[in-house]
């Protein structure tokens, strides 16, 4: 089940929330967790159990850490943890990959287990993860209740595509949370304009690399348009889908984190970073980075800190080297900026660091999005004019007037124009009454259209479900 599909909007979600508010406050916890296992149970049957699995881990380790602080057990169970947990996320996940490469390197023939990936296990295990740590470290106070832990890992709004929500974020709420018609209505706006991201931009664009892929008279614009087509499809997906889960995580009284902020505006890829899957960084800091040194370290550890941490955050993606490369290739910019390119950049013309910013991240996403190491080669090479491509082409004139109308929307709506003029205009007394009433009406535009499309089965999967 998805969040851009019918049965969700006006069937799942209308039903849990109907039960979630019928119910005391002491059965709330019971009722997220009873509907967010039937959630992936929809999508997941036989995997429920090891998402189970994995929370059980997590809660009897917590429980073991906090009985036994202050000892060496107290260690040896953190571990214990961490090897359960990347454990199973590693056989699930990475297993045909390390096979299929023992295979090449050895000329062996190792049968491929070809298990399916189970959805979202890559988010839940860090989320798991990241309660046993903080409970060792002693910034989180282990919980006692099952049911309250279960509900903290399994919680359906963010469980099978982000934000990772960290324990301690979450854990007041879990115990006492309040609930109100303000929180509420921000939750569905936000929801709305999420779900309006994923069905009206992302999925459309979507199309576009589709005929992309299908052409047979490709150029070097092409190749180009399909740059900038990839990497706002993903931003539109992947920020549409944490748009809605923090909209419904307010519907139930959490408040997640952000986990975007505007990358395509930044003026250096450590900024870029610094506002693209946000929870994701800052996991890789506080867990990989700071315990290996961070940069209070040797110039040539401090070098193998960021390499480590972006070689684990490309495999985290995906078990392919692409993601391989495409962590390292990130780590070869930090590391140049942090060396000496950052002092270039400002220096530079705002027009010149964005061009800059803009160019390194199209090429990350179309070897990001590409179909093994070949196909990346192909396709950044497509970009650059390798293979004896035209500059221009029939089918990109074609492609390019026929999408104009989305690459421009999505261009401008990956900017903060519309929240920025959004705001002066609340900032005036009669301007601002005008919006107060034309926002729900927008909202309710939005919902009625994008109702439209998926009535007319015009949905996809969101991209990140295969990570």
């Amino acid at each position: 089940m998805i969040f851009s599909s019918i049965s969700f909007l006006y069937y799942f979600l209308a039903a849990c929330l109907l039960v979630y508010f019928l119910v005391p406050s002491r059965l709330k916890n019971l009722v997220l967790l009873l509907f967010s296992l039937a959630f992936y149970f929809y999508g997941e049957p036989v995997y429920t159990l090891l998402m189970l699995a994995s929370t059980l881990s997590a809660y009897v380790h917590g429980l073991l850490i906090d009985r036994t602080r202050g000892t060496k057990w107290s260690r040896v169970l953190l571990w214990s943890s961490v090897v359960t947990s990347i454990g199973l996320l590693g056989f699930f996940k990475y297993s045909d990959f390390f096979i299929s490469n023992v295979n090449s390197l050895f000329s062996s023939d190792i049968p491929l287990l070809r298990l399916a990936l189970p959805i979202g296990i890559s988010f839940y295990t860090f989320q798991t993860l990241s309660y046993t740590i903080d409970v060792y470290r002693g910034d989180a106070k282990v919980q006692k209740s099952f049911i309250r832990l279960a509900t903290y890992v399994t919680l359906f709004p963010q469980l099978i595509a982000g934000p990772i929500v960290r324990y301690t974020t979450v854990e007041q709420e879990l115990s006492d949370r309040k609930h109100s018609f303000e929180g509420f209505a921000a939750g569905v706006n936000r929801f709305v304009i999420g779900l309006a991201k994923k069905v009206l931009i992302a999925d459309t664009l979507g199309l576009l690399i589709k005929d992309f892929t299908a052409s047979g008279d490709r150029s070097v614009v092409f190749a180009w348009v399909y740059a900038i087509a990839a990497s706002l499809q993903l931003y539109f997906d992947f920020s549409g889908y944490s748009d809605m889960a923090i909209g419904l995580g307010r519907l139930f009284g959490f408040h997640f984190l952000e986990n975007f902020n505007y990358p395509f505006i930044s003026k250096s890829i450590t900024e870029f970073w610094r506002r693209w899957h946000m929870s994701l960084g800052q996991w890789f800091r506080d867990y990989v980075y700071i315990p290996l040194g961070g940069n209070r370290v040797s110039t040539w550890r401090w070098i193998r800190n960021i390499f480590v941490v972006w070689l684990l955050t490309g495999f985290w993606h995906g078990a392919d080297w692409t993601f391989i490369f495409w962590g390292l290739y990130f780590a070869l910019f930090l590391l140049l900026e942090r060396l000496f390119l950052a002092k270039w950049l400002d220096k530079l013309p705002r027009l010149l660091s964005h061009l800059y910013v803009a160019v390194v991240v199209l090429v990350s996403f179309v070897l990001f999005s590409a179909d093994g190491l070949t196909g990346a080669a192909a396709d950044v090479g497509a970009m650059f004019g390798f293979g004896n491509l035209p500059l221009w082409s029939a089918d990109t004139a074609y492609y390019l007037s026929s999408y104009a109308g989305v690459l421009i929307v999505a261009l401008i709506g990956c900017t903060p124009l519309v929240k920025t003029v959004a705001k002066k205009l609340y900032g005036y007394r009669l301007s601002g009454r005008v919006m107060n009433v034309l926002e729900p009406v927008f909202h309710v535009c939005l919902l009625v259209l994008v109702t439209a499309y998926l009535v007319d089965g015009s949905f996809s999967a969101f991209l990140y479900f295969r990570f």
